[in-house]
């Protein structure tokens, strides 16, 4: 779930934005961002691992944090899928304008909406087995990517009518290997940062996992190789094919690449390839934020009719509300074209950062309670505590701070603050009762674990 909704657009359109703010050195930005990233999902594995709840790290802030903050996180997540959402909606309207160029983009929007949307309403077992292909499908294609880019490299391959050979010398030869220096490695983090987004959602499979204490350790513990092999390798190939400052933003650089190399039918295995992963992606946000407005709904933070399944077991109104929010994908497809993705990648970014502060700040909060109250040691602890923690929450405020620094993202920083600032109006004003109360948690480490909930009285 997680690689079906971090391995995405991000990676296969977005990476060309964050290339060209920083060049080669987009490597270190993905290192270092993917260490922080790997610190979040050690926090939130702990946490899964210790509470495994369908409504994961919304619950855990109402445990931890307060009601108030519960409400915020879980909101901020819904929000963080639909504008995602709404990114990889648009990248996969981009992808089939390259066999299609002259249909609309929004025609494209409007049709994979419905198609996705039937498909969440299936069982949650359907959905499990086309991300399972989704995923292979787009894991298979980049190892092959990577092999052939390699080999391409080691032989010397070039392609008629080309001037540039393949080769590592790529990354240092065209204004150095950090040709925007320093701020241009900054800039990057608002694009890098969300290509991440969305790894969060393995914490809430814990809920519907059949041995959560198993499958969640094992999944968090792959995240380092997953950064280095998906993003690192993969981008530090490409820009060995092709100089970095001719990767453009004009459809999906991986397909731009192999076709600039002349290599017959692989910019349309690639086209296809990164559809499927946008497909993925979009299927994975879908889910995610279904199941934290199911959360939401059984703590008292959301309609009662997000609470509600289906005969198949899944919370039908949430799709129906997510299927809503894409269609503002297609009216943004529609009036911006050219302008839309970078916009939904920076306010993304924002509320991806929020909610990994606040994981962090639930995990701290978890952390002192478990050592001032004497509690059971968790089962799956998070590394080099505390240190590590704090210095992801500072990295993550620096990234906040980055969004503003520059003026293609800085009305992420309004529109974010403007979100939280509804929200907590929100809930001063229409939560009342037993939404105001903090989330009560099984402790899986507990011997004699007490099962409640914030609105178990009302249920």
């Amino acid at each position: 779930m997680a690689l079906g909704s971090a391995i995405g657009t991000g990676l296969f359109y977005g990476s060309a934005s964050a290339i060209q703010k920083a060049g080669p050195a987009v490597l270190l930005a993905y290192i270092i961002g993917g260490a922080a990233v790997f610190m979040v999902m050690r926090a939130l594995g702990e946490m899964a691992v210790r509470h495994p709840v369908s409504g994961s790290f919304g619950q855990y802030a109402s445990r931890y944090l307060g009601p108030l903050a519960g409400f915020i996180t879980g909101w901020t997540y819904v929000f963080e899928m639909a504008i995602v959402a709404i990114a990889d909606v648009t990248a996969f309207s981009i992808y089939m304008g390259f066999w299609f160029p002259q249909v609309e983009r929004w025609v494209w929007i409007l049709a994979i909406i419905f198609f996705l949307a039937a498909l969440n309403l299936l069982s949650v077992k359907v959905f499990g087995e086309l991300e399972f292909w989704f995923s292979l499908i787009k894991v298979v294609a980049i190892i092959a990517m990577i092999a052939g880019g390699a080999a391409i490299i080691v032989f010397g391959f070039q392609a008629a009518g080309t001037t540039v050979a393949p080769g590592l010398g790529n990354l240092v030869e065209h204004g150095g290997f950090l040709p925007f220096g320093f701020e241009g490695l900054l800039a990057s983090f608002a694009v890098v940062m969300f290509a991440f987004g969305g790894i969060e959602t393995l914490g809430i499979t814990a809920g519907e996992a059949a041995d959560p204490k198993k499958v969640i350790p094992k999944a968090v513990n792959t995240v380092p190789v997953r950064v280095l092999l998906f993003y690192v390798l993969t981008l530090g190939v490409l820009m060995s094919l092709f100089p970095w400052n001719e990767i453009g933003s004009n459809g999906s650089p991986f397909v731009q690449i192999f076709s600039g190399l002349g290599i017959p039918a692989a910019p349309h295995i690639l086209n296809a390839v990164v559809i499927t992963a946008a497909l993925s992606a979009i299927n994975s946000d879908i889910f995610g934020a279904g199941r934290i407005l199911f959360g939401l709904s059984r703590q008292g933070h959301a309609p009662a009719a997000f609470g509600k399944v289906s005969r198949h077991g899944v919370p039908w109104m949430t799709v129906v509300m997510m299927a809503g929010i894409l269609l503002v994908g297609v009216v943004l497809n529609a009036v911006i074209p050219e302008d839309v993705f970078i916009l939904i990648a920076s306010i993304a970014t924002f509320a991806t950062v929020w909610v990994w502060v606040m994981i962090l700040a639930s995990h701290v909060a978890m952390k002192r309670e478990i050592a001032r109250s004497g509690l059971p040691a968790s089962e799956f602890p998070s590394p080099w505590w505390p240190a590590a923690s704090v210095l992801t929450i500072a990295f993550m405020a620096l990234v906040i701070a980055v969004l503003g620094a520059f003026e293609d993202t800085r009305i992420a920083l309004y529109v974010g603050g403007a979100w939280l600032a509804l929200l907590v109006l929100a809930y001063r004003l229409w939560i009342k009762g037993d939404g105001r109360r903090r989330a009560e948690l099984v402790d899986e480490t507990s011997p004699l674990p007490v099962v409640t909930t914030a609105v178990s009285a009302r249920s």
